[in-house]
């Protein structure tokens, strides 16, 4: 016999727990603890704290470009009568052409900066690129995982709708009719009573298992179930076997928590923020892109609106980098103690037990089935039912025949029951919604927080690029505008062969025996 899987389990990653022992302040600076209770104005704070961070780099960001631009504007104006003197003499040396020796090694070296700093761009998109490509991996498998533990629920929901449904039918028409057929034959009549005694204690025991969603009564002991139609509507969908055998309600009450709903929605907001990161990635390289081009082409105009844009990107790299701080924490409190906020929230146990919850959370083989008395019960009756349907095929359907269509009829709908109530056992086991549950925080957890982990690496690589890029390119202006000058002159010069024929004629006319 082959070994029983064990059950799959969770444990907080390193990255999760260094990012929960980060220390908490609030607005105050007061000390607080990393409890995940997103709804408490106090853990705000100490979220709001770390963003504030970014904000403060931003700030020394400013300031480092700011004196480099006084450095640049104000503190090399005085420099330029003696700089214009080192030149000529620097011509002169070099026969008036070339760069001169101080400014040459200054422009090499605003050119190496710029060009480090765009190197370092290039390296933080790279790791911006797989960093979104992990996160995005990681909310895939959450959606996953909740949709396929939404499409469970809506099987448990439409099983049990099913169940009941099938035994108000047998209890109002072939139930009935057979009591009609057996008139005041009492030994037949008995066994068909206790059946209908019996399907209606299966109703009431099955009424209540639907993991708090509940079947509402709608008129003479019938029932509907609450929240399936939203939760199946979000789904592929069910298969015939477990397909819903009344029409959906237009007043149903729904569920205070949906898988499939919180699914659909993070399937929106990621493919939001992919779109939004692939943006701002191909942004930072094609401000990267340009710069080289304009470093090498020499186009003034061409650094200057690319400078526009570094001020763009450094502005949303110090600002992503402050959400995504905020994000990573928040998530890492979750993620280390995710059961503990599942259980005390009363989004999720609003109509559920905390027992119930416990044991698909956990589903540890210590603990039994919430619903095993229920379901116990329940096959009690249904085996009873099929026995007292069998002792009537025996002992009554001989003597009264006109009974026998109702008598089939009752034990196809008992057949299709049990097969209902087989499948429903094993939805409602706690090993496959645990595993749903495990592999939405694996995927949450794991690559989603080291996918957050790499697009904050990124934020803070980029930005020190672009304030490195900020630094450098004025001084790159002023170097350009007039070696471009001199370079078109001695090209227009060397290119154009009659620019010199005023100079030939005077050498001519110096010479005394020309």
């Amino acid at each position: 016999m082959a070994a029983i899987a064990p059950v799959p389990n969770y444990s907080p990653s390193i990255w999760v727990r260094l990012c929960h022992a980060i220390p908490r302040l609030d607005l105050t600076l007061q000390t607080r603890d990393s409890v995940f209770t997103p709804d408490s104005w106090e853990y705000q704070q100490t979220l709001l704290v770390l963003s504030s961070f970014s904000a403060i780099a931003l700030v020394l960001s400013l300031l480092v470009v700011l004196s480099f631009l006084i450095h640049y504007c104000c503190c090399r104006r005085g420099e330029g009568g003696r700089d214009a003197e080192d030149e000529e003499e620097d011509d002169d040396a070099s026969g008036g052409h070339g760069y001169s020796g101080r400014k040459g090694r200054g422009i090499c070296c605003v050119t190496w900066v710029s060009v480090a700093a765009v190197t370092l761009c290039c390296v933080a998109i790279g790791i911006g690129f797989y960093g979104n490509s992990e996160a995005n991996d990681g909310m895939y498998q959450l959606t996953s995982s909740l949709l396929t533990a939404n499409y469970t629920l809506a099987s448990i929901d439409l099983l049990v709708l099913d169940t009941v449904v099938g035994l108000q039918q047998s209890v109002s028409g072939p139930l009935t009719s057979m009591e009609e057929v057996f008139g005041g034959h009492k030994p037949a009549l008995v066994p068909t009573r206790s059946c209908r005694r019996l399907s209606e204690r299966v109703v009431s025991l099955l009424s209540n298992l639907t993991l708090g969603r509940g079947l509402i009564p709608i008129a003479d002991g019938f029932y509907r179930a609450n929240g399936s139609e939203s939760i199946v509507g979000a789904l592929t969908p069910a298969p015939p076997s477990v397909a819903p055998t009344l029409s959906p309600s237009t007043n149903s009450i729904p569920a205070p928590f949906s898988p499939g709903w919180a699914a659909n929605t993070l399937m929106v907001n990621e493919d939001y923020r992919w779109l939004s990161y692939v943006l701002l990635l191909l942004l930072d390289l094609l401000v990267c892109f340009f710069i080289l081009l304009g470093l090498a082409k020499q186009a003034r105009w061409l650094l200057i609106l690319m400078t526009v844009l570094a001020w763009l990107a450094l502005f949303l790299s110090w600002g992503s980098l402050g959400l995504e701080t905020a994000t990573v924490v928040a998530l890492s409190d979750f993620c280390f103690d995710p059961n503990t906020f599942v259980l005390n929230s009363t989004h999720f146990n609003s109509r559920t037990s905390t027992e119930i919850l416990d044991y698909y959370l956990t589903c540890s083989r210590k603990m039994s089935s919430p619903f095993q008395q229920i379901l116990t019960q329940s096959q009690r009756a249904l085996s009873s039912i099929h026995s007292h349907l069998s002792s009537l095929e025996r002992d009554a359907l001989p003597r009264f025949p006109k009974a026998e269509k109702s008598l089939r009829e009752a034990q196809q709908i008992l057949n299709t029951t049990e097969g209902n109530f087989h499948q429903l056992v094993a939805l409602l086991n706690c090993r496959g919604l645990n595993k749903d549950y495990v592999d939405s925080l694996k995927g949450l957890c794991y690559d989603g927080m080291e996918g957050l982990l790499y697009l904050s690496l990124y934020s803070f690589l980029s930005a020190l690029a672009f304030t490195a890029i900020l630094c450098s390119l004025p001084g790159a202006w002023r170097s350009f505008h007039s070696d471009s000058e001199e370079y078109e002159d001695s090209d227009s010069e060397s290119e154009d062969p009659f620019t010199s024929h005023q100079d030939s004629k005077r050498f001519l006319q110096w010479q005394p025996w020309l």
